[in-house]
């Protein structure tokens, strides 16, 4: 089971950063091993609630003013795996997301995600403490399969966050569909998420390639925070846009976990059929939206 994720890492190009082997009664909280309330994946709730009391909480309530559609979606219970659209160029959506779910759900959500700066050991460090996960398919099934939790994942990847002001709201690829075949393997939905307002929180207005070689990096981005609040102020704060989020129904499929290989066309038609339906949703709330700033 194990070779084909990292089979298609290697396909994706993703680092293989696995946790160590789970010890005995691991999955049943923090490690009292370590320091504090970090468990295994490096998450710590004693940091999230220190940072979403003073920065995350005002933010979501005050400054984006976040509102839902369809919670009911999010199961009470068991793994599931979330899937949204992803914009902005310092995207605000993940935080958003997280920080609601785990507010209106009560359930702890972790994100899967690439490591941009994967030299840079402090800005690793943060996201391993606020949820973050490497996107390895193998983090990924464990996250899932063994210990049954909620993920988060965003296909379109700097696709989605280096995309051109033109091109907004307008959803790319979900590349392979490797989400959907890691969905598969651990047995459980798919939770399509669509989300307003993260584009407008933080537009690009173009890119520095030249400097983004330099560093290391997909992108480095000109944004129009930058213009108004500075170089240093604009790349951290983002525009007070309304956020929309409107969960859709769990994608289920009807196959067998746990199996070494899953039909790549069914794969490639199921991620295709989803971010279709994200698509469609982000279409309604931008149908229905009066104004950027208020809703």
């Amino acid at each position: 089971m194990a070779d084909t994720p990292r089979r298609l890492a290697a396909e994706r190009r993703l680092p293989v950063v696995v946790p160590p082997p789970t010890a005995p009664g691991a999955l049943d909280g923090p490690d009292p091993a370590r320091r504090g309330d970090v468990d295994h994946w490096g998450r710590s709730q004693r940091f999230r609630d220190v940072t979403n009391r003073f920065f995350m909480g005002p933010m979501y309530r005050r400054w984006f003013r976040a509102e839902w559609e369809g919670l009911e979606h999010i199961p009470r219970a068991g793994g599931a795996l979330l899937v949204a659209n992803h914009a902005g160029a310092v995207p605000s959506d993940d935080p958003v997301i997280v920080y609601g779910i785990e507010q209106e759900v009560g359930r702890p959500l972790y994100s899967l995600a690439d490591q941009i700066f994967p030299s840079v050991p402090f800005l690793g460090l943060v996201q391993n403490r606020f949820g973050g996960v490497n996107a390895h398919p193998d983090n990924a099934y464990r996250l899932l399969r063994e210990e049954q939790q909620l993920a988060i994942v965003f296909p379109e990847g700097t696709k989605g966050t280096g995309k051109p002001w033109r091109q907004r709201y307008k959803l790319q690829r979900f590349g392979r569909g490797g989400f959907v075949e890691i969905a598969m393997r651990a047995g459980v939905p798919v939770v399509p998420i669509a989300v307003m307002g993260a584009e407008e929180a933080m537009p690009m207005v173009t890119r520095m390639p030249w400097l983004a070689r330099a560093v290391g990096v997909p992108y480095a981005p000109v944004t129009a925070n930058m213009l108004v609040f500075g170089p240093l102020l604009g790349t951290f704060m983002w525009f007070p846009a309304k956020f929309r989020l409107r969960v859709l129904p769990p994608v289920h499929f009807d196959v067998a976990p746990d199996q070494e290989r899953y039909s790549k066309a069914r794969v490639l038609e199921e991620s295709e059929a989803i971010r279709q339906r994200i698509q469609d949703a982000v279409d309604d709330l931008l149908a229905h939206r009066k104004s950027v700033w208020f809703g």
